[in-house]
């Protein structure tokens, strides 16, 4: 049952109102002033707000600042005798979802209220939505539902707190540095520096200087004393990216110092304590490199404390839709387009492909595909060859020939699921989106298990 709130300085107003209300099933309260209702909202929960606009000692509009300033979840509706435009817009600018002028007919109010009151169902299962997909598939933007990928997110949970020191393997593009930020934000030192250096960015001198700072005059062009990025990060976490391309001869300064939890700058003595957490990445086999005499093996083992094993996107394939469905809206919303699906092959393409660069290629993709898409959907056509190459036969075909197309299960469920949760149950948009009839849809439904609701 939906609770509605009543604030007018009238009271026949308000009982009007409530009687109207009342006759409908809706569960109501009244409150004479601005401030009465705020001690309401404060102490219950109401789907929708009705005040009238002009009321002493605190009016509708300063109600409807109150309300939004303390961040109660709730439609409003606006009601006066005095209706300007001025008036208008400024309630909605304010969170006002309509505006009504007295007098009004019965069942106009009725047909705001219900109007209303739907809304704020839609925004609160909305919220809903996001608040389990944010728990289920989310740590500090790392998206994932695969198995594989929800091993990496709990790991990383675990360990954040801690002060422990984190080596991240994986392929190029496969988002360490996501994670090595991640774990900063998730941990105790969130609130100091997150630092980051490439190694294969700098030649050995340079990196050095980087790392650990120098004095004046300890190199030509060492005009003045600087910090080093470790000093900079004290407190926080410093981030030593593709750490196996660092040379031999650093690594061994590099180990010093985190053993000794102390830096010395280049051309000094006197040594500097850090209080840092260390977070390392790389795309190659550091133990490869052990036995290849190119990466010290004390200092492999001081960086591997906890290693974490990043999988890549070809193995992760319940995770590519989901990933590029939060690409989609990103760019669409960056670039003010209204594009809203991928259609049926360009998601099978997209599951299809091995994607040599990971997420980054995916990211690339799909950014692409928004920059030309022309329409609210994705085709092939916005697509790189190498997807549509990939194309399988679409799910309106399978719906033709099941047998001979096994392969494609997989996919076909991933497809038919999304399409019922986006079109939320309603079948027949489900079955039209995806090229189909609406009882082959309810067949396949039922041989995948995928209930409407």
């Amino acid at each position: 049952m939906s609770k509605i709130l009543i604030v007018d300085d009238e009271a026949r107003m308000r009982e009007t109102l409530a009687i109207i209300l009342d006759g409908q099933g809706y569960e109501v309260e009244q409150a004479g002033d601005g401030q009465q209702a705020i001690e309401l909202l404060e102490r219950d929960i109401f789907d929708l707000l009705i005040t009238d606009l002009k009321m002493a000692p605190v009016s509708g509009i300063e109600l409807l600042k109150k309300i939004k300033d303390r961040g109660f979840s709730l439609s409003v509706i606006m009601i006066t005798a005095f209706g300007t435009i001025e008036s208008a817009v400024e309630a909605m600018k304010l969170g006002a979802c309509d505006y009504l002028t007295k007098p009004f007919q019965r069942d106009e109010i009725l047909i705001k209220v219900r109007s209303a009151i739907e809304k704020q169902r839609l925004a609160r299962r909305i919220e809903l939505y996001e608040r389990e997909f944010q728990g289920q598939y989310c740590v500090e933007n790392i998206i994932g539902q695969s198995k594989e990928m929800q091993e990496v997110l709990q790991t990383i949970q675990i360990v954040a707190p801690s002060d422990s020191t984190v080596l991240i393997t994986g392929e190029t593009g496969t988002g360490k540095e996501l994670v090595a930020k991640a774990i900063h934000n998730l941990s105790r030192r969130k609130s100091g520096s997150f630092i980051a250096v490439n190694c294969a960015a700098l030649p050995e001198q340079l990196l050095e200087s980087e790392l650990f700072g120098h004095a004046k005059g300890s190199f030509t062009g060492a005009s003045a004393t600087r910090k080093g990025l470790m000093e900079e990060a004290d407190g926080g976490t410093f981030f030593l990216d593709e750490v196996s391309s660092m040379p031999l001869g650093l690594q061994a300064k590099l180990l010093r110092a985190l053993q000794e939890k102390a830096i010395r700058r280049v051309g000094e003595n006197r040594t500097i304590n850090l209080n840092v957490r260390i977070v390392a990445a790389t795309n190659e086999d550091l133990l490869e490199k052990v036995k290849d005499h190119t990466f010290r093996q004390d200092l492999y083992y001081r960086l591997s404390v906890v290693p974490l094993q990043l999988p890549p996107l070809r193995i992760r394939v319940d995770d590519i839709m989901l990933l590029a469905g939060h690409f989609l809206k990103q760019f669409a919303e960056r670039d003010r387009k209204k594009i809203q699906r991928f259609d049926t092959n360009a998601v099978i393409g997209l599951q299809n492909y091995h994607y040599p660069g990971n997420v980054r290629e995916l990211e690339n993709i799909i950014e692409r595909a928004v920059t030309l898409c022309r329409s609210d959907t994705i085709t092939t056509k916005e697509l790189p060859a190498d997807l549509s190459s990939n194309l399988a036969v679409p799910v309106a075909a399978v719906a033709e020939k099941p047998n001979s197309l096994k392969g494609l299960e997989q996919q076909e469920r991933v497809l038919v699921e999304m399409a019922v949760k986006k079109n939320v149950g309603n079948l027949d948009r489900a079955a039209e989106e995806l090229g189909i009839g609406r009882t082959t849809l309810w067949r396949k439904m039922k041989r995948y298990g995928i209930d409407k609701n």
